[in-house]
């Protein structure tokens, strides 16, 4: 069940890319993304009401817990992670192809896998090395191909706030794991609604004290901001996909290393509408470089059910 459910967050993850895509072309980034947190918030805001209120069921899906500070400290941590992760996202999008940032999206379960072979003893074996050698392969490959658009790695700071924003989301990943787990399994076994819920609040409000100090001063010589009806539908798929994503986590038996894996097939998405709405270049060698990123993620797949 949670990795039907991992399936069905990539495909919902690979439509968000595609609208925040056609939301920030030519527009400012600040003001989406405190749209998209002030509607994520909005539509978790009634489960958190129902929940506290008695209307919904502890037995219900969309039940959320309350805690105390104890448990809201880790949650707010979580915030920082995934907010810093998407201020650098959303910026690397806004200046690079869609075509590009996708397959470097895709590489993140490497970062996972990493990161859980550390914190939650998952080894590597041979078809996951394999899968680890041919991810590199296929990024030193992209960035032969984005040379063809005049995108050079080392000397583009929007690669760097792509990469890194990878690195954060890998971050939040592993943390989400240890968020979820059962004491029993060394975390600390938070609600998966509590924590996409308050999450989404949280992050609103460090949006809306980063628009008041930092765009709204600066607004004039700037991006300026247009509304399009993509900014509440980035909102929307977002938090259809997490929410299918954290309940996966909730699951008996899940792997943080093969859910990242499978959610990371949303490039497959958002490669297709690159191709197809945004007309992007080079589409023949980017094939290429996507299909050995995706063959990576078929080897950690394999590798993983061993």
């Amino acid at each position: 069940m949670w990795l039907i459910l991992a399936f069905l967050s990539a495909c919902l993850l690979g439509f968000y890319d595609v609208f925040k895509k056609h939301s920030l072309k030519d527009n400012a980034v600040i003001p989406i993304l405190l749209l998209n947190t002030l509607f994520s918030s909005l539509i978790f805001l009634p489960f958190i009401i129902g929940s506290s209120e008695g209307i919904i069921n502890e037995d219900s899906l969309f039940f959320t817990h309350s805690y105390g500070w104890e448990g809201h400290k880790y949650i707010l941590l979580k915030s920082c992670i995934v907010l810093s992760s998407w201020l650098l996202a959303y910026f690397g999008l806004k200046h690079l192809p869609l075509t590009i940032v996708g397959p470097i999206n895709a590489t993140r379960p490497v970062m996972v896998l990493v990161g859980a072979t550390t914190f939650f003893a998952e080894r590597l074996n041979l078809w996951q090395w394999a899968g680890v050698i041919i991810a590199l392969v296929g990024i030193e490959m992209l960035k032969k191909t984005s040379k063809k658009e005049g995108i050079n790695w080392w000397h583009n700071k929007w690669i760097y706030f792509v990469i890194l924003a990878n690195v954060l989301g890998a971050v939040s990943g592993l943390y989400d794991k240890y968020l979820m787990a059962s004491p029993e399994n060394g975390g600390i076994g938070l609600d998966k609604m509590a924590v996409q819920s308050w999450y989404n609040i949280y992050q609103f409000f460090m949006m809306l004290a980063m628009l008041i100090l930092l765009w709204l001063p600066t607004r004039k010589k700037t991006t300026p901001f247009r509304w399009c009806w993509s900014i509440l539908l980035i909102s929307v798929f977002l938090s259809a996909a997490d929410f299918a994503y954290f309940y996966a986590l909730g699951l008996d038996g899940a792997m943080i290393s093969i859910v990242s894996m499978v959610r990371r097939g949303s490039v497959i998405v958002s490669f297709l509408f690159g191709a197809m709405i945004f007309k992007e270049k080079n589409l023949k060698a980017k094939v290429l470089d996507l299909a050995l990123v995706l063959l990576s993620m078929l080897l950690l797949y394999v590798g993983s059910c061993q």
